[in-house]
């Protein structure tokens, strides 16, 4: 921390503005940043529910950028295409018409990936070159970055197990892509709250910060969740509710061998704990705001609480939605769009228990 000595109480007054404006400049930047990945995010999901992912089948970080400009080079394109499975097995009859649907989907969302290493990466240097960025923030900053590049890497690693013996990608892959994009997610909007102003209620119970946490991190679970059924399109199957095949437990869901590769490659069991994650959240986002509501109902974070209740709500009638009416891709991207908005607000109320970052400047006038 920097002591910083005025002379006048004006000059006080210029040096608090001066790092106000530097915070709320730096807000806008991430919030920014925040809008690119939720597009990002919604891209990437309609990619995959149109099957689109495996069209590119190279990883060209610089070329890649330029897509096919003539017919040879959109055949040439076709032509890599047809060497992977999924044309072989499920796609044989595509014209290079048809093909073209598909490409432009995944070119779209790596096109929106870069872009967004640009939106984050350069205004980043600016903050930090002409010193608008606090020190403490450079690191973790930084790391975002760095994750950002690994996400670009996790996202070729994804698509790479779809082109040689499977005709899409593997779901543990897809999993582990969609959570480093919703831990960036986080990340911005962890350090975009911890610059904002905050209110000065208390907490409305002792252990209220900690159930905030619980909150995020089962939002963050339930999309991982939802990352598996979507790689085993689980969600097409058994699309009645609040019963699931006929039953509250339904049989079969240990039906493979061993027993824990359910949870992970058993379609039924995989969207049947999906379920349980959603009726465990709604339960415990409810008691929060019962607590809340109770102990200090006239404070931000009772009014938070609810607004978080509203949310998970919604997100619950979009899910029940999208399965009864077996995956249509405007329902789908809607749920995919609530969970990241539930997400992001559960890690902003998380974050609100904690109070702005202290000023890196600590300010006192000379006598």
């Amino acid at each position: 921390m920097v002591v910083a000595n005025f002379t006048s109480e004006q000059a006080v007054l210029n040096e608090v503005a001066r790092q106000d404006r530097n915070r709320r400049a730096i807000r806008i930047w991430l919030a920014c940043v925040l809008l690119a990945l939720f597009a990002l995010v919604l891209v990437g999901g309609a990619t995959r529910l149109t099957n689109s992912g495996l069209s590119i089948t190279e990883w060209q970080p610089i070329h890649g950028v330029i897509p096919p400009l003539n017919a040879q080079e959109w055949q040439e394109e076709f032509d890599l295409y047809k060497r992977i499975p999924q044309f072989e097995q499920l796609n044989k009859d595509m014209t290079v018409d048809e093909f073209k649907g598909i490409f432009w989907w995944e070119w779209a969302h790596r096109l929106l990936a870069r872009t967004i290493g640009v939106i984050f990466g350069l205004p980043l240097l600016f903050f930090v070159l002409t010193g608008r960025v606090e020190r403490k923030l450079w690191l973790p900053l930084g790391g975002i970055f760095v994750l950002g590049g690994l996400q670009g890497a996790i996202g070729w690693w994804m698509v790479s197990s779809g082109l040689e013996a499977r005709t899409d990608v593997s779901q543990y892959r897809l999993a582990t892509h969609l959570i480093t994009a919703c831990l960036i997610f986080a990340a911005c909007m962890w350090f975009m709250r911890a610059l904002s102003p905050h209110s000065n209620d208390p907490a409305p119970a002792r252990y209220s910060a900690k159930l905030a946490g619980l909150i995020a991190v089962m939002a963050l679970f339930q999309i991982y969740l939802g990352a598996l059924v979507a790689g085993l399109d689980a969600g097409l199957s058994y699309n009645t509710w609040p019963l699931m095949d006929g039953a509250v437990v339904p049989g079969g869901l240990f039906a493979q061998s061993p027993g824990w590769i359910n949870f992970f490659e058993n379609p039924k069991t995989v969207q049947y704990v999906h379920r349980l994650g959603a009726y465990a959240l709604f339960t415990v986002v409810a008691i929060n705001m019962i607590i809340s509501l109770r102990a200090a109902a006239q404070t931000t974070h009772a009014r938070r609480s609810v607004v978080l209740f509203v949310l998970v709500l919604i997100q619950a009638i979009l899910g029940i939605s999208t399965l009864l009416l077996q995956v249509p891709l405007h329902l789908a991207l809607a749920h995919q769009a609530g969970a990241l908005i539930v997400f992001g607000f559960a890690v902003a109320n998380w974050r609100g228990f904690y109070g702005e970052y202290p000023h890196q400047t600590v300010i006192a006038v000379a006598k």
